[in-house]
């Protein structure tokens, strides 16, 4: 009897941990290893510990970015595992990041529709099944074009997007508003702008430009940038973009009065003025202009948004204008790299 009872014991223990994570308590972040995502989840961490979030990307090399909490390689498509992700890990909010951006959209443009909004409507069916209480997917400027009032951008207005990026966020962002309206889902979206960030290197944007001339500038290498001197587009530095999708989701239910996706502004600018900004730091900075095909699709967006509704509903406020991002961008890149004391 004695030794019945003792090997009672472990099935008793291992039958009251999943009772303890019974509560939906933690974050899956899908898309974790881009631009966006990495930094993100390191806020997540920092916010809420390592113990409530899920890192998730599609390639398995993306571990390597997430030490410090759990990850799981994650393909939507595979929506069965999805779902089973979701509950095992007791995921009560997702950030579904995955994405294929608007330039290498373009060469692509099938399977960006594929993964940018049929993957989309996997993740939102498997949150109404499993009752995820909150999601939070970017839309983009991107749902603009030429009809459009470009600057600035209103709230509500012409959406007439010209590249298939563009046409799935605004298709994207209806899907949203529907499973609101019809199931209740609380979806949360932002019109996100250009994102410039130190943390990665471009990775197929049309504004990617705002990020690879701080490398060359650096690097003491000149740059040729693909969009014309005097192309204003609307930007913003990551720690605002995060903060901004952080804000968003803490805010009271009742304060979200726009399901589509708000309309998000940070500063707005050109390359020459962005060159202007880094040569404060760099004197001998050189650069040349030879626009391709993604001027034509900058040229089809927005100068400026109208985000008024951000900051009436949840109080959007963002801090960082071009000089101090310059700045703060500047100061990260020409650090020398940390050097690991592990062998």
């Amino acid at each position: 009897m004695k030794k019945q009872t003792e090997r009672a014991k472990p099935e008793t223990v291992q039958k009251s941990i999943p009772q303890k994570r019974a509560k939906k308590d933690r974050i899956l972040v899908i898309g974790a290893g881009g631009q966006l995502g990495r930094e993100l989840v390191r806020t997540l961490v920092a916010v809420y510990g390592e113990e409530r979030v899920v890192a998730s990307d599609i390639r398995e090399e993306a571990r390597g970015h997430f030490p410090y909490c759990q990850f799981e390689p994650l393909n939507v498509f595979a929506n069965q595992r999805m779902e089973r992700t979701m509950e095992e890990n007791h995921i009560g909010q997702v950030y579904h990041l995955a994405a294929i951006l608007s330039a290498d959209g373009e060469i692509d443009p099938q399977s960006t529709w594929q993964i940018n909004l049929d993957g989309l409507l996997l993740v939102l069916e498997a949150c109404r099944k499993l009752g995820v209480e909150k999601i939070f997917w970017p839309s983009s400027i991107a749902v603009f074009g030429p009809m459009s009032r470009l600057d600035p951008s209103p709230q509500f207005g012409v959406k007439d997007a010209q590249t298939v990026y563009g046409i799935a966020k605004s298709a994207g962002e209806l899907w949203c508003q529907y499973y609101h309206k019809k199931y209740g889902l609380d979806v949360r979206c932002l019109r996100y702008p250009g994102i410039i960030g130190h943390g990665c290197l471009p990775a197929g944007g049309t504004t990617d430009y705002a990020v690879d001339i701080f490398h060359h500038a650096v690097q003491g290498k000149p740059y040729t940038c693909y969009l014309s001197n005097d192309t204003k587009l609307p930007m913003l530095y990551m720690p605002d973009a995060v903060k901004a999708a952080l804000d968003l989701m803490n805010a009271p239910t009742k304060n979200i009065k726009i399901r589509t996706g708000y309309n998000l502004q940070g500063t707005s600018f050109t390359p020459i003025e962005v060159y202007e900004s880094i040569r404060r730091f760099y004197p001998r900075f050189k650069i040349s202009f030879e626009p391709d095909f993604r001027q034509q699709i900058a040229e089809g967006w927005p100068r400026a948004v109208d985000d008024t509704e951000a900051r009436k509903d949840w109080g959007w406020d963002p801090k960082y204008d071009l000089d101090y991002m310059t700045e703060d961008m500047l100061d990260h890149l020409a650090r020398p790299p940390k050097v690991s004391l592990n062998v």
